[in-house]
């Protein structure tokens, strides 16, 4: 007699704790940004494919993905995305600012001296990248970084 009544207050204990579980409030930086559906690499992502969604697993750390669409909206993927998986911050990118092959200014200013020339880009790159560039009446390689206008500034601005 004593064990059913040993059994039945353990059932109701596991019953609350799991209705608490059920009722404890959802935090707002308990969601992460999921897709509708399959995104490719290199397609851009739009607000549409995207939903929000409550996190579950509280003990997941959310710093490595998405947990607002703002973060996501009009970048390029990296990977493909799958529907109702999380994204990962690392799966996207900006879009280039400069793409691979095309014809650049590139600019050197030191005071008042300002040198410009043009270049060819090696490699693509977003504003703020360092990328690689071959000015077109030397043949020489250097680097440079990337502006938001796409021209690429060298040595010491």
């Amino acid at each position: 007699m004593e064990s059913r009544r040993k059994i039945a207050l353990l059932r109701l204990a596991a019953g609350l704790a799991a209705l608490a579980a059920l009722a404890t409030p959802v935090r707002a930086e308990d969601v992460a940004v999921v897709t509708r559906h399959v995104i490719y690499p290199g397609q851009e992502v739009q607000a549409g494919d995207l939903q929000v969604v409550q996190v579950m697993n509280h003990n997941r750390d959310l710093r490595t993905v998405a947990t607002r669409i703002e973060q996501v909206d009009g970048k390029l993927t990296r990977q493909t995305l799958l529907p109702g998986h999380y994204i990962p911050l690392s799966a996207i990118r900006d879009a280039y600012t400069v793409e691979q092959g095309a014809a650049v200014r590139v600019l050197y200013t030191e005071g008042n001296l300002v040198i410009t020339a043009t270049a060819v880009t090696l490699e693509p790159g977003s504003t703020g990248d360092i990328v690689k560039v071959r000015n077109m009446d030397s043949g020489r390689v250097f680097s440079g970084i990337v502006m938001a206008d796409g021209t690429i500034r060298v040595g010491a601005s």
